[in-house]
């Protein structure tokens, strides 16, 4: 058994007996600022991703951090949770939910992170929590108005349809309803992700809107998750597409990922270098893994790599953003250095994506072993 290998130091730093702080004043957490769902249900995907990685190597010790971790935000997550499946995301450093709108990002990104819980925890308690928060989670559905959160729905569903129909173990009152009810959903959400590429893309334009913002690889990683699930043409077709497009608008032309910064994002018109988030880095790599897994492109294994490298070095300025002694990530980069405070979702933008990079890697090397 080799080192694990990330820190799992500022994690815990971060972290409270309520759930992920949100923001950092450099290294210190910002308690004012208070707890995000979206950066709760991060944190619990993050764990399931490396507590899988530390149950295959054997590091007990990893191991155990992650699920004592992992109890935290899952507690986070069924705390939030409303009568009506939706989540509460902003809550401040007293525990009292702040005033907001229903979030479409958040109730994705939450059934997503639950989705995996639900049939990668291997602690089965927690992963019948998981299934009940998920379960409960997809009654909200119908109120999806945006693409993200459909994007994150759609891969959520598709997941726990090809897991539940590979894992007759998965418990069964939970597996007969992935079964009975998600293959509907996810075909009608794949319909409305096609749809928004229908009306927004052109030969020089092959995206789902008029502005590349946000978030971006969600879309073709949802495609992707609809194809393995669902064999279609079109879905494969566009995942490839707008996934080769944003790869295009995402490197600079000295080769390293360049993030679409958010001072004026990208449309036909232009694009902006500043400022680059992390969290745009990990979206990308998370397209290019289920890309990779997919189609079996190595091109899209050498994006993933260069993600991973952005984190450590490879980026326009040359500087690492992560800081492998802790597991801490800057919270972007602008074009006078980092951002030195480093909170929640750019450190789990890290975590997550070299947990994607060791899960490919792995695979690769397994695949060797056998030829």
């Amino acid at each position: 058994m080799g080192p694990f290998p990330v820190k799992l130091t500022h994690l815990r730093r971060l972290t409270d007996d309520t759930g992920i702080i949100e923001h950092c004043i450099g290294k210190i957490p910002r308690r004012k600022e208070g707890y995000s769902t979206d950066d709760n249900a991060r944190a619990l995907w993050a764990c399931v991703e490396w507590s899988r990685y530390a149950h295959r190597t054997g590091n007990n010790e990893a191991g155990e951090q992650l699920a004592n971790l992992a109890d935290t935000y899952l507690a986070f997550l069924a705390w939030v949770q409303k009568d009506d499946g939706h989540f509460h995301n902003n809550v401040a450093y007293d525990r009292q939910w702040e005033p907001e709108q229903p979030s479409d990002d958040c109730l994705g990104r939450v059934l997503w992170a639950t989705a995996t819980a639900a049939v990668w925890d291997l602690d089965r308690d927690r992963a019948r929590v998981a299934q009940r928060l998920c379960q409960n989670g997809f009654r909200a559905i119908g109120s999806l108005r945006f693409p993200r959160g459909m994007a994150h729905a759609l891969s959520a569903a598709n997941l726990l349809v090809r897991e539940a129909e590979a894992n007759p173990e998965l418990e069964q009152p939970f597996r007969d309803w992935v079964l009975r009810e998600l293959p509907t959903v996810a075909q009608q959400l794949g319909e409305r992700l096609l749809d928004q590429y229908r009306r927004h893309a052109q030969p020089e334009w092959r995206w789902f809107e008029d502005t590349m913002t946000y978030s971006n690889g969600v879309f073709p990683w949802a495609l992707f998750h609809l194809h393995a699930t669902f064999p279609s043409s079109e879905a494969e077709q566009t995942a490839k597409d707008s996934l080769d497009f944003l790869i295009e608008k995402m490197t600079g032309s000295n080769g390293v990922i360049r993030p679409i910064g958010n001072r004026g994002w990208c449309t036909p018109q232009g694009i902006s270098q500043w400022d680059q988030q992390p969290v745009e880095v990990m979206k990308l790599a998370m397209a290019c893994q289920q890309a990779y897994e997919v189609t079996g492109d190595q091109g899209y294994r050498t994006v993933l790599n260069k993600c991973r490298a952005w984190f450590h070095g490879d980026n326009d300025l040359g500087v690492p953003m992560a800081d492998v002694s802790d597991g801490s990530c800057c919270d972007g980069l602008t074009e006078n250095g980092p951002n030195r405070n480093r909170g929640a979702e750019s450190t789990l933008a890290y975590l997550i994506t070299e947990a994607i990079f060791h899960q490919t890697k792995e695979g690769d090397d397994d695949e060797c072993a056998d030829e």
